[in-house]
């Protein structure tokens, strides 16, 4: 067990060192987790090797992939349903335009530009699609932007531009089965008997030291995505909805929700990130750069295509609807697990892999930093939340609600 004890404590120094760079240098932790892992990975691999940071050990995979459950339910959560009823022209459209534009942007540009055959052109489309909530959602909080109507319009928006990737993957690659069919009916079961049983359920076992509420959403997120794998669909996705129907009780139990945050943010997003961030291999991209680059600039062109004169349209000012369509820009989940099932499924080849997988986590990157550098609409930010001193010195970065300053 000693080995197993000093990768988790290589893993949370890591995630210290992070969280350390994104106060010094005023970045969402969620972007400095992805580039100590990418630059850990490197190091790491020249001096030792890179099996030595262990990223696939069955463990760290497990705790990775919990994060993304959990974070990924936390956002679905944050969506306030009067919110989503009043904005939902607005999130859907945004949304859709998210997905519609680089999907077939990616998908001509891989076929007509880079002479990829067919089916590799529509996988690359599919990964170039998506917009990560893993990361949005990391920055909502870090700006306190999730407590304001602006943020749960966001949410709601990326929520519809990943449910288009699942759909597209499924239509395009994964014949629709007798499981498929089996996972909708019981997800349908589940998403309408759960806002009706957890407020009640809570009501007569919850608030012990216990925590049970925990251990209660811990079980049907899981079981959910354990159900979603089997019928080759994707953990993350009934995590979402789950959050979604669970959002008038879960996410109005602002204790729970700091619990939750606190085991999400404190062990388990750290390794979903820095995971991430070890796959890009940057002697690989410096070697053969231009598939990265290329894909990078297709997508974030046709994003920018797509939805910023959607925002406009809906009134945003151009610095806030700037803001808004690189944050949808971004990507991860999704586009990494796309593009790894293209791989296992023999769809794309390891160079394919890699160029869309470094691009995919670019994206999560370049975007972001662009974004709260030049475009964070500070009229938005609470005026009630606490502010930390960087944010008093520099007015660019939050701290989480009841963490310590």
């Amino acid at each position: 067990m000693s080995s197993t004890w000093a990768l988790a404590a290589l893993w949370l120094g890591l995630a210290l060192i992070a969280s350390l760079l994104s106060i010094w240098l005023r970045i969402s932790t969620a972007l400095s987790e992805i580039v100590v892992g990418t630059i850990a990975q490197l190091i790491i691999g020249a001096m030792i090797g890179s099996a030595m940071l262990g990223t696939d050990e069955s463990w760290i995979k497990f705790l990775s992939g919990v994060g993304a459950i959990v974070l990924t339910f936390l956002a679905g959560a944050e969506l306030d349903p009067a919110v989503f009823k009043l904005k939902w022209k607005e999130a859907a459209t945004i949304g859709f335009a998210s997905f519609l534009l680089p999907f077939l942007g990616c998908s001509a540009a891989a076929r007509y530009l880079l002479g990829w055959e067919v089916m590799p052109s529509w996988l690359a489309g599919v990964a170039m699609s998506t917009t990560s909530v893993a990361v949005v959602y990391a920055v909502m909080i870090e700006f306190g932007f999730n407590t304001t109507e602006y943020g749960k319009t966001i949410l709601a928006a990326c929520f519809v531009t990943d449910l288009g990737t699942v759909v597209a993957l499924g239509l395009i690659f994964a014949p629709f089965t007798l499981k498929t069919l089996v996972f909708l009916g019981v997800g349908v079961v589940v998403f309408v008997i759960l806002p009706w049983l957890t407020p009640r359920f809570f009501r007569l076992y919850g608030n012990r030291p216990s925590e049970l509420e925990t251990k209660f959403l811990l079980l049907c997120l899981l079981g959910m995505g354990a159900l979603a794998s089997w019928a080759d669909s994707e953990a993350v996705l009934p995590a979402y909805l789950i959050g979604m129907v669970l959002a008038g009780t879960v996410g109005k139990d602002h204790a729970l929700v700091r619990r939750l945050r606190t085991l999400t943010f404190g062990l388990l997003t750290p390794f979903y990130f820095i995971r991430a961030g070890s796959f890009v291999s940057l002697p690989a991209l410096m070697a053969a750069p231009s598939a990265f680059i290329f894909f990078l600039a297709i997508k974030i062109a046709t994003k920018v295509a797509g939805v910023l004169p959607v925002t406009r349209l809906f009134g945003s000012p151009r610095g806030e609807a700037m803001y808004t369509t690189l944050l949808m820009s971004t990507g991860l989940t999704f586009g990494t697990i796309s593009s790894l099932y293209g791989l296992s499924h023999g769809i794309i080849d390891q160079d394919q892999y890699s160029a869309l997988v470094a691009a995919v986590i670019g994206s999560a990157v370049i975007p972001t930093i662009i974004a709260n550098a030049f475009y964070l609409p500070r009229h938005l930010l609470p005026e009630s939340r606490p502010q930390s001193a960087s944010t008093r010195s520099h007015d660019t970065i939050q701290t989480i609600p009841g963490q310590a300053e």
